[in-house]
């Protein structure tokens, strides 16, 4: 909190007294993160969009984001035994994950109510969507060995992703769902 306060210019006590507590603060700062990285214009339909071009956006910005070292660094932290007690990670997971994944859900049931997609649990997708989009490179980078892997390949990976969430949800001849 000292540190949190020399930087911003203010005393301890202004952050304390804006955030209550350092568990606020932390969801804050995860907001905040998610916020900027994916904003929830990132979310918004844009018909004149190809829904597969609409999603490699949504897709190349959540990368991105949770592929930046200082998010790589908060997941391991987060995972580590001495956090297992802490409150901390459920609040990552309410103001970072479950955010970001509400907020694509609300794309998707949009697309949906254009007749794009058909799915039954739009939540359940949007959870699968943000897995796909992780696999392997972003596992790789959490163990630390994710570091070569090429802009080129990423994006194919991303590609591959949205693909695949596409053959399981779009509905026969939607535009802009092949290559």
């Amino acid at each position: 909190m000292d540190q949190i306060a020399a930087e911003a210019g203010v005393s301890k006590l202004t952050v304390y007294s804006h955030f209550g507590d350092k568990e606020t603060l932390f969801a804050a700062v995860v907001r905040s993160y998610c916020e900027q990285e994916l904003p929830d214009s990132l979310f918004r339909t844009q018909p004149e969009l190809p829904l597969r071009e609409r999603l490699l956006q949504v897709a190349r910005a959540f990368f991105a984001m949770i592929s930046a070292p200082e998010a790589i660094a908060g997941h391991r932290i987060l995972c580590s035994p001495r956090m297992a007690d802490s409150p901390l990670p459920q609040l990552f997971w309410e103001a970072g994950p479950q955010r970001v994944q509400e907020a694509f859900a609300g794309l998707l049931r949009r697309r949906a109510a254009r007749g794009e997609l058909q799915i039954d649990d739009i939540p359940c997708a949007a959870a699968q969507f943000c897995s796909l989009l992780k696999g392997e490179p972003h596992a790789q980078l959490i163990f630390g060995c994710g570091a070569t892997r090429s802009p080129r390949d990423i994006e194919r990976h991303l590609a591959a992703a949205v693909d695949l969430f596409l053959r399981a949800y779009a509905t026969p001849g939607t535009a802009g769902r092949g290559r």
